[in-house]
Protein backbone atom coordinates (compact mmCIF):
# COMPACT_ATOMS: atom_id res chain seq x y z
CA UNK A 1 0.00 0.00 0.00
CA UNK A 2 1.21 3.74 -0.76
CA UNK A 3 1.09 5.49 2.21
CA UNK A 4 2.53 8.48 1.32
CA UNK A 5 0.48 11.47 1.53
CA UNK A 6 -1.69 13.21 -0.91
CA UNK A 7 0.27 15.66 -2.72
CA UNK A 8 -2.01 19.15 -3.65
CA UNK A 9 -2.45 19.51 -7.52
CA UNK A 10 -0.89 22.70 -9.24
CA UNK A 11 -1.02 24.97 -12.54
CA UNK A 12 1.08 27.56 -14.25
CA UNK A 13 -0.72 29.37 -16.86
CA UNK A 14 1.90 31.63 -18.71
CA UNK A 15 5.15 28.86 -18.46
CA UNK A 16 7.05 29.93 -21.05
CA UNK A 17 8.23 32.78 -19.60
CA UNK A 18 11.58 33.24 -17.13
CA UNK A 19 9.51 33.23 -14.06
CA UNK A 20 7.10 30.29 -15.00
CA UNK A 21 10.74 28.55 -15.81
CA UNK A 22 12.19 29.59 -12.10
CA UNK A 23 9.30 28.06 -10.62
CA UNK A 24 9.30 24.79 -12.28
CA UNK A 25 12.37 24.42 -11.21
CA UNK A 26 11.71 25.01 -7.95
CA UNK A 27 8.45 23.03 -7.44
CA UNK A 28 10.31 19.52 -8.79
CA UNK A 29 11.82 19.72 -5.67
CA UNK A 30 8.59 19.96 -3.07
CA UNK A 31 7.27 17.16 -1.91
CA UNK A 32 3.88 18.74 -1.32
CA UNK A 33 2.66 19.84 -4.77
CA UNK A 34 2.18 17.75 -7.72
CA UNK A 35 2.17 19.95 -11.16
CA UNK A 36 -0.60 18.55 -13.11
CA UNK A 37 -0.12 21.00 -16.08
CA UNK A 38 1.84 24.26 -17.85
CA UNK A 39 0.26 26.42 -19.93
CA UNK A 40 1.61 27.79 -22.92
CA UNK A 41 0.84 28.95 -26.38
CA UNK A 42 4.01 29.34 -28.13
CA UNK A 43 5.41 26.07 -26.94
CA UNK A 44 2.53 24.03 -26.97
CA UNK A 45 3.20 20.34 -27.92
CA UNK A 46 6.85 20.64 -26.43
CA UNK A 47 8.07 18.67 -23.52
CA UNK A 48 8.48 20.72 -20.56
CA UNK A 49 11.78 18.88 -19.32
CA UNK A 50 12.78 20.32 -22.92
CA UNK A 51 12.57 23.94 -22.01
CA UNK A 52 13.83 23.52 -18.12
CA UNK A 53 16.93 21.26 -17.19
CA UNK A 54 15.72 20.77 -13.70
CA UNK A 55 12.13 19.18 -14.54
CA UNK A 56 12.16 15.53 -14.76
CA UNK A 57 8.32 15.29 -15.38
CA UNK A 58 6.46 13.63 -18.50
CA UNK A 59 4.41 16.90 -18.94
CA UNK A 60 3.88 18.58 -22.39
CA UNK A 61 3.20 22.67 -22.37
CA UNK A 62 -0.34 23.26 -23.57
CA UNK A 63 -1.93 25.85 -24.99
CA UNK A 64 -5.22 26.25 -22.84
CA UNK A 65 -8.09 28.72 -23.04
CA UNK A 66 -9.67 29.47 -19.39
CA UNK A 67 -11.91 26.79 -19.68
CA UNK A 68 -9.65 24.59 -19.94
CA UNK A 69 -7.27 26.02 -16.84
CA UNK A 70 -10.59 25.35 -14.93
CA UNK A 71 -11.35 22.27 -15.67
CA UNK A 72 -8.26 20.87 -14.43
CA UNK A 73 -9.75 21.02 -10.64
CA UNK A 74 -6.36 22.09 -9.53
CA UNK A 75 -5.52 22.79 -5.62
CA UNK A 76 -3.59 25.44 -6.62
CA UNK A 77 -3.26 28.05 -10.09
CA UNK A 78 -0.44 30.35 -10.48
CA UNK A 79 -0.92 32.93 -12.94
CA UNK A 80 2.48 33.93 -14.75
CA UNK A 81 0.78 36.01 -17.58
CA UNK A 82 1.42 39.32 -18.82
CA UNK A 83 -0.71 42.50 -16.95
CA UNK A 84 -4.16 42.50 -17.75
CA UNK A 85 -4.66 39.10 -19.18
CA UNK A 86 -5.07 37.40 -16.05
CA UNK A 87 -9.29 38.23 -15.61
CA UNK A 88 -10.67 35.45 -17.53
CA UNK A 89 -8.79 33.04 -16.04
CA UNK A 90 -9.76 34.02 -12.52
CA UNK A 91 -13.69 33.95 -13.49
CA UNK A 92 -13.33 30.99 -15.19
CA UNK A 93 -11.30 29.42 -11.90
CA UNK A 94 -13.94 31.00 -9.43
CA UNK A 95 -16.56 30.00 -11.36
CA UNK A 96 -15.50 25.63 -11.56
CA UNK A 97 -13.29 25.63 -8.28
CA UNK A 98 -13.88 28.33 -6.16
CA UNK A 99 -11.73 26.99 -3.05
CA UNK A 100 -8.26 26.69 -5.60
CA UNK A 101 -5.76 28.87 -4.29
CA UNK A 102 -5.24 31.79 -6.95
CA UNK A 103 -1.39 33.17 -7.01
CA UNK A 104 -1.27 35.89 -9.96
CA UNK A 105 2.41 37.43 -10.84
CA UNK A 106 1.25 39.80 -12.87
CA UNK A 107 0.15 43.38 -11.27
CA UNK A 108 -3.48 43.00 -12.28
CA UNK A 109 -4.59 42.56 -8.50
CA UNK A 110 -1.87 44.08 -6.33
CA UNK A 111 -4.19 47.03 -6.00
CA UNK A 112 -7.68 44.87 -4.79
CA UNK A 113 -8.78 44.74 -0.96
CA UNK A 114 -10.34 41.24 -2.09
CA UNK A 115 -6.94 40.17 -2.81
CA UNK A 116 -4.27 39.48 -0.09
CA UNK A 117 -0.90 40.86 -1.31
CA UNK A 118 1.53 38.45 -1.00
CA UNK A 119 4.72 39.69 0.79
CA UNK A 120 5.20 37.16 4.04
CA UNK A 121 7.59 38.90 5.77
CA UNK A 122 5.24 41.48 5.98
CA UNK A 123 1.60 39.55 5.85
CA UNK A 124 2.23 36.28 6.75
CA UNK A 125 -0.25 35.57 9.18
CA UNK A 126 -3.01 37.04 6.66
CA UNK A 127 -1.61 35.07 3.61
CA UNK A 128 -2.14 31.54 6.02
CA UNK A 129 -5.08 29.79 4.16
CA UNK A 130 -5.60 32.54 1.67
CA UNK A 131 -7.00 31.29 -1.17
CA UNK A 132 -6.36 34.99 -3.30
CA UNK A 133 -3.03 36.14 -3.51
CA UNK A 134 -1.26 39.07 -5.65
CA UNK A 135 2.13 38.00 -6.22
CA UNK A 136 4.66 41.81 -5.58
CA UNK A 137 6.28 43.07 -8.43
CA UNK A 138 10.64 42.46 -8.03
CA UNK A 139 11.40 46.08 -7.42
CA UNK A 140 8.57 46.48 -5.19
CA UNK A 141 9.74 43.53 -2.86
CA UNK A 142 12.95 45.03 -2.94
CA UNK A 143 11.47 48.58 -1.99
CA UNK A 144 9.41 47.70 0.55
CA UNK A 145 11.60 45.38 2.48
CA UNK A 146 14.25 47.96 2.18
CA UNK A 147 11.79 50.95 3.48
CA UNK A 148 9.67 49.00 5.88
CA UNK A 149 12.03 49.30 9.13
CA UNK A 150 12.23 53.43 8.75
CA UNK A 151 9.25 54.18 7.37
CA UNK A 152 7.99 55.81 10.33
CA UNK A 153 11.34 57.99 10.50
CA UNK A 154 10.39 59.85 6.87
CA UNK A 155 10.61 63.61 6.35
CA UNK A 156 9.79 63.12 3.24
CA UNK A 157 9.05 61.04 0.02
CA UNK A 158 12.07 58.40 -0.48
CA UNK A 159 13.94 58.40 -4.06
CA UNK A 160 14.66 54.98 -6.00
CA UNK A 161 17.59 54.94 -8.19
CA UNK A 162 16.80 51.10 -9.62
CA UNK A 163 18.71 48.82 -11.96
CA UNK A 164 17.34 45.35 -13.26
CA UNK A 165 19.09 42.71 -15.46
CA UNK A 166 16.82 42.52 -19.08
CA UNK A 167 15.21 39.15 -17.95
CA UNK A 168 12.81 41.69 -16.00
CA UNK A 169 11.26 43.01 -19.68
CA UNK A 170 10.41 39.18 -20.33
CA UNK A 171 10.97 36.91 -23.70
CA UNK A 172 8.57 38.71 -25.53
CA UNK A 173 10.89 41.24 -27.54
CA UNK A 174 11.23 44.63 -26.39
CA UNK A 175 14.13 47.39 -26.30
CA UNK A 176 14.39 46.68 -22.93
CA UNK A 177 15.64 43.34 -23.68
CA UNK A 178 17.48 43.80 -27.11
CA UNK A 179 21.12 43.26 -26.25
CA UNK A 180 22.16 45.35 -29.26
CA UNK A 181 20.25 48.24 -27.75
CA UNK A 182 21.81 47.36 -23.92
CA UNK A 183 25.28 47.14 -25.21
CA UNK A 184 27.78 49.61 -23.33
CA UNK A 185 24.43 50.84 -22.13
CA UNK A 186 22.11 51.69 -19.52
CA UNK A 187 18.66 52.14 -20.60
CA UNK A 188 16.01 54.48 -18.18
CA UNK A 189 12.10 54.07 -19.06
CA UNK A 190 9.15 54.52 -16.87
CA UNK A 191 10.59 57.64 -15.39
CA UNK A 192 7.24 58.71 -13.64
CA UNK A 193 4.45 56.51 -12.81
CA UNK A 194 5.99 53.38 -13.42
CA UNK A 195 3.95 50.57 -11.46
CA UNK A 196 6.02 49.57 -9.04
CA UNK A 197 6.27 53.14 -7.84
CA UNK A 198 2.50 53.59 -7.60
CA UNK A 199 2.54 50.13 -5.85
CA UNK A 200 5.02 50.90 -3.33
CA UNK A 201 3.34 54.19 -2.42
CA UNK A 202 0.21 52.05 -2.09
CA UNK A 203 1.19 49.55 -0.56
CA UNK A 204 3.35 52.02 2.19
CA UNK A 205 0.73 54.48 2.30
CA UNK A 206 3.65 57.02 1.36
CA UNK A 207 4.73 58.61 -2.19
CA UNK A 208 8.15 56.99 -3.28
CA UNK A 209 9.95 58.28 -6.17
CA UNK A 210 11.19 55.48 -8.55
CA UNK A 211 13.54 56.02 -11.55
CA UNK A 212 13.59 52.27 -13.34
CA UNK A 213 16.93 51.27 -15.63
CA UNK A 214 17.64 48.02 -17.13
CA UNK A 215 21.02 47.44 -17.81
CA UNK A 216 22.95 44.41 -20.08
CA UNK A 217 23.25 41.59 -17.27
CA UNK A 218 20.41 39.17 -17.32
CA UNK A 219 18.97 38.85 -13.74
CA UNK A 220 19.33 40.77 -10.88
CA UNK A 221 18.46 44.35 -9.29
CA UNK A 222 20.56 46.92 -7.50
CA UNK A 223 18.23 49.50 -5.81
CA UNK A 224 20.19 52.93 -4.41
CA UNK A 225 17.39 54.16 -2.19
CA UNK A 226 17.98 57.93 -0.40
CA UNK A 227 16.24 59.06 2.19
CA UNK A 228 15.74 62.31 4.22
CA UNK A 229 14.85 61.57 8.03
CA UNK A 230 12.68 63.54 10.49
CA UNK A 231 15.13 63.38 12.50
CA UNK A 232 19.10 62.70 12.99
CA UNK A 233 20.20 59.37 13.22
CA UNK A 234 23.50 57.54 14.11
CA UNK A 235 24.34 54.51 11.94
CA UNK A 236 24.18 52.24 15.00
CA UNK A 237 20.28 52.88 15.28
CA UNK A 238 19.61 53.01 11.58
CA UNK A 239 21.50 49.78 11.52
CA UNK A 240 19.87 47.96 14.87
CA UNK A 241 16.24 48.78 13.36
CA UNK A 242 16.79 46.86 9.88
CA UNK A 243 18.55 43.85 12.34
CA UNK A 244 15.21 44.03 14.56
CA UNK A 245 12.90 44.23 11.97
CA UNK A 246 14.23 41.24 9.84
CA UNK A 247 15.39 38.53 12.85
CA UNK A 248 14.39 35.16 11.93
CA UNK A 249 13.82 36.30 8.17
CA UNK A 250 15.91 34.09 6.52
CA UNK A 251 15.13 35.54 3.14
CA UNK A 252 16.63 38.97 4.30
CA UNK A 253 20.45 39.78 4.61
CA UNK A 254 20.98 42.66 6.72
CA UNK A 255 24.84 43.47 5.39
CA UNK A 256 27.65 46.02 6.53
CA UNK A 257 28.79 47.10 2.64
CA UNK A 258 26.23 47.78 -0.32
CA UNK A 259 25.58 44.59 -1.34
CA UNK A 260 26.63 43.77 -5.09
CA UNK A 261 23.92 42.64 -8.30
CA UNK A 262 26.32 39.65 -8.84
CA UNK A 263 26.10 38.61 -5.88
CA UNK A 264 22.36 38.17 -5.44
CA UNK A 265 22.12 36.36 -8.65
CA UNK A 266 20.43 33.17 -8.56
CA UNK A 267 19.53 33.44 -4.38
CA UNK A 268 16.88 33.39 -2.54
CA UNK A 269 17.32 36.66 -0.83
CA UNK A 270 17.22 40.19 -0.29
CA UNK A 271 20.50 42.03 0.67
CA UNK A 272 20.19 45.40 2.54
CA UNK A 273 22.84 47.57 3.47
CA UNK A 274 25.42 50.03 2.86
CA UNK A 275 23.90 52.27 5.51
CA UNK A 276 25.37 55.74 5.21
CA UNK A 277 24.12 58.93 6.92
CA UNK A 278 25.37 62.42 6.39
CA UNK A 279 27.32 64.68 8.47
CA UNK A 280 23.52 65.87 9.80
CA UNK A 281 22.61 61.62 10.50
CA UNK A 282 19.37 63.68 8.50
CA UNK A 283 20.28 62.28 5.56
CA UNK A 284 20.19 57.79 4.93
CA UNK A 285 20.89 56.15 1.66
CA UNK A 286 20.81 52.77 1.58
CA UNK A 287 21.46 49.96 -1.02
CA UNK A 288 18.82 46.31 -2.07
CA UNK A 289 19.73 43.72 -4.16
CA UNK A 290 16.82 41.11 -5.77
CA UNK A 291 17.29 38.39 -8.15
CA UNK A 292 13.91 39.77 -10.03
CA UNK A 293 13.00 35.76 -10.82
CA UNK A 294 13.12 34.53 -7.34
CA UNK A 295 12.63 36.51 -4.26
CA UNK A 296 11.27 38.79 -6.79
CA UNK A 297 8.94 36.68 -8.49
CA UNK A 298 9.14 32.83 -8.42
CA UNK A 299 10.28 32.22 -4.88
CA UNK A 300 8.31 34.28 -3.59
CA UNK A 301 5.15 32.96 -5.31
CA UNK A 302 6.28 29.26 -3.37
CA UNK A 303 6.38 31.09 -0.20
CA UNK A 304 2.30 32.27 -0.59
CA UNK A 305 1.87 28.87 -1.94
CA UNK A 306 3.08 27.55 0.49
CA UNK A 307 1.64 29.74 3.73
CA UNK A 308 -1.84 29.85 1.55
CA UNK A 309 -1.61 25.43 1.44
CA UNK A 310 -0.73 24.85 4.72
CA UNK A 311 3.19 23.84 3.99
CA UNK A 312 5.84 24.85 5.93
CA UNK A 313 6.70 28.69 4.15
CA UNK A 314 10.27 27.42 2.63
CA UNK A 315 9.19 24.07 1.86
CA UNK A 316 10.97 23.81 -2.09
CA UNK A 317 13.24 26.75 -1.25
CA UNK A 318 14.76 26.15 1.92
CA UNK A 319 17.62 23.52 0.60
CA UNK A 320 19.02 26.52 -1.30
CA UNK A 321 19.64 29.03 0.60
CA UNK A 322 23.68 29.95 1.31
Amino acid sequence: MDNSPIKKRLGIVGARGHTGSELIWLLEGHPGFELIFVSSRELAGQRVSEHNTGYSGELNFEDLGPSEVAGYGADAYVLALPNDLSRPFVEAIERECPQAVIVDLSGDHRFDPNWKYGLPERFRDELRGARRIANPGCYATAMQLALLPIIDLLADAPHVFGVSGYSGAGTKPSPKNDLELLRDNLMPYGLSGHLHEREVSFQLATPVHFMPHVASFFRGITLTISTILEAPADYQTIVALYNERYKGEPLVCIEQDAPLVRDIASRHQVAIGGFTLDAAGARLVLVATIDNLLKGAATQALQNLNLASGFDELEGIRQWLD
